[in-house]
């Protein structure tokens, strides 16, 4: 009895493995300009060449020695990627709600239609740079959706 007890563990615990789902996830970024007069780019982007992070990565010796000189930056950058295009916070007037609504439906929008594909909204992260004060007229407002799911292959 403890034999079969134990050959049913053994084969219970290679058949879980064996099925063990991976996890791909996916990251869009929105770009909204806060850039006064509406003359700001705002986009929505999406990678649509993936590469692997290994290829980039070095490792450092003696907390000094590394071989990042060798990894050329140009190399790093994908070609096929998708934008979606945005309006941008402010108009002429100042503050466009009408412009910030439009952004929140076309992001809906891309939400909706990567979670139609089978992607799962796991997080989201912002961040802020904005105008310092006279003379800047620099901002933007940066969002990273990160999303994921379950690749059986």
């Amino acid at each position: 009895m403890k034999r079969l007890l134990i050959i049913a563990a053994i084969a219970f615990g290679f058949f879980s493995t064996s099925n063990a789902q991976k996890v791909e996830y996916k990251v869009i970024t929105s770009v909204e300009s806060i850039v006064p007069m509406g003359i700001g780019r705002s986009r929505i982007i999406e990678e649509k060449d993936p590469i692997e992070a290994a290829n980039f990565t070095t490792e450092r010796t003696d907390g000094k020695k590394s071989k990042q000189k060798a990894v050329k930056r140009a190399d790093a950058k994908v070609n096929l990627f998708s934008e979606t295009k945005l309006l941008n916070f402010y108009s002429i007037a100042g503050i466009n709600f009408q412009n910030i609504a439009s952004n929140d439906a076309l992001i809906s929008s891309k939400i909706n239609k990567l979670t139609n594909d089978g992607w799962e909204l796991a997080f989201v992260a912002s961040g802020v740079e904005s105008d310092s004060g006279k003379g800047d007229g620099k901002g933007i407002f940066i969002t990273r959706y990160i999303f994921k799911r379950v690749n059986n292959n």
